[in-house]
């Protein structure tokens, strides 16, 4: 998993257009539980004044979790793996898969028919390696032993297959 790491000052530029960006939320919310006008707004107990900040941040924290999970849908679609997904979150490839679950799309597959047999095609959600299952024409079942990096080297591999179980 890679972390990424900011500077002190990154950190600070952050914090600082992080609070430009929620103060007129803030002021919005904090108004509407008030009833004040703005410049009265934050005349009141700290506490208070505190929890409307912490209510206007779990605002914006849902709408990072929206968005992150457009991000992480956008790169699932361009190909990114789970795994890839993981490493930019820093999570596991397990992990990323519970947080987006629906960030790839359904793993795409193929039927080939060769020989008198058939052999399917699929690819793997999380690796993009391709697997391939079939029956040749003899009867004989067989399935890939690893993954392929490409769905030509699996169909490959499972038309050979399927020749070497031809129908006699």
């Amino acid at each position: 998993m890679t972390s990424i790491e900011i500077t002190p000052e990154e950190r600070s530029e952050l914090a600082r257009a992080l609070g430009d960006a929620l103060n007129p939320l803030a002021r919005a919310v904090r108004s509407r539980e008030t009833g004040l006008p703005e410049n009265r707004m934050w005349n009141a107990d700290p506490a208070e004044v505190a929890l409307s900040a912490l209510a206007t941040w779990k605002v914006v924290d849902t709408e990072v979790k929206r968005l992150t999970a457009i991000a992480a849908a956008t790169a699932g679609s361009y190909g990114a793996s789970y795994e890839q997904l993981g490493a930019a979150w820093g999570i596991t490839r397990q992990g990323a898969r519970k947080k987006w679950p629906e960030a790839r799309p359904a793993a795409p597959h193929g039927m080939l028919e060769l020989f008198g047999g058939t052999a399917e095609l699929e690819q793997e959600a999380e690796s993009g390696d391709w697997r391939w299952a079939g029956v040749g024409a003899d009867g004989a079942r067989g399935a890939a032993d690893r993954g392929y990096p490409t769905k030509e080297e699996a169909a490959a591999r499972a038309g050979a297959f399927l020749g070497e179980h031809a129908a006699p």
